[in-house]
């Protein structure tokens, strides 16, 4: 079986290099010219915190969402966007009032007491006093918890999309990422589609790795074991200029930038970090 689901992620790659699956799914993918107005409007939005807006040009919400196919009307489960709420304040606005934004946080009382616990519940309180203040654009934004260990993310075929951004190399060296993927699935219609974007590195990684990069075909094999089927790949976020070497893996690059003062210049020049872009659907 992995032999297998090996292959199909170097067909896979093989075809995006050729621009095959990524011309077919941005297509199949896209927004009509209203929609786009609707997106356009979110990401411009004056709520948005300057921080986050000015990472835009880095993470690209627009040509990533479009790619996704996210629209008004959908149900959309995002996975641990965290206190920073980068895509949660263009998403929850985009949705309001035709379709549902859920963001999706581990549960701390399901993480042991510590800092472990500490971290999990400031990023829910964070996130959630982030909506509090901006009722005229959040107040249909609904926070869902779940156990790590065991993860339900809602009703099952309840949700039209499920978006995860820079998650996966957390889940693969905690041991939850099958069971993620697995979740992804479960709550997902038929037909519904996951996102997904990640750090990228050329060649396989192993699951103990702290990097924060993670191998392509590792991150297909991952959802193809979970029953997806691989709908295609985009290179919006990719960047040849990240060697993937650095002292502190990702975050050594920006916005972390985990360095030395003098290196300053030199991962400002790099950027953030080259990543896939891959779209999966539930059959």
């Amino acid at each position: 079986m992995q032999r297998s689901l090996s292959l199909c992620a170097a067909a896979l790659l093989a075809l995006t290099a050729c621009g095959g699956p990524q011309t077919r799914a941005d297509t199949s993918a896209d927004l009509d010219a209203a929609n786009v107005a609707r997106l356009d409007a979110a990401i411009a939005g004056d709520w948005r915190t300057p921080e986050n807006a000015a990472r835009d040009g880095a993470r690209h919400p627009r040509e990533t969402l479009r790619f996704f196919g996210v629209r008004p009307g959908q149900t959309v489960i995002e996975i641990t966007p965290g206190s920073g709420a980068w895509y949660s304040e263009i998403l929850a606005p985009y949705l309001r009032g035709s379709g549902r934004y859920v963001a999706a946080l581990v549960d701390p009382a399901a993480v042991p007491a510590g800092r472990g616990r500490d971290y999990q519940q400031a990023q829910h309180d964070g996130l959630q006093a982030r909506f509090a203040r901006d009722p005229a654009h959040f107040d249909q934004a609904r926070i869902v918890t779940y156990d790590p260990a065991a993860p339900r993310l809602g009703p099952s075929g309840s949700a039209d999309v499920v978006l995860t951004f820079r998650n996966v190399h957390n889940w693969r060296s905690s041991g939850q990422a099958e069971g993620m993927f697995k979740a992804f699935f479960e709550v997902l219609r038929p037909g519904g589609v996951l996102g997904v974007v990640e750090h990228r590195v050329a060649a396989d990684v192993p699951a103990d790795d702290r990097s924060g990069y993670v191998g392509q075909a590792q991150v297909i094999a991952l959802a193809q074991a979970a029953g997806f089927r691989v709908d295609g790949s985009s290179e919006i976020n990719a960047n040849p200029r990240d060697t993937r070497d650095h002292p502190n893996g990702v975050w050594t690059l920006p916005p972390t930038n985990r360095h030395e003062p003098g290196d300053a210049a030199r991962y400002a020049a790099i950027g953030e970090s080259d990543r896939m872009t891959l779209r999966f659907v539930k059959p």
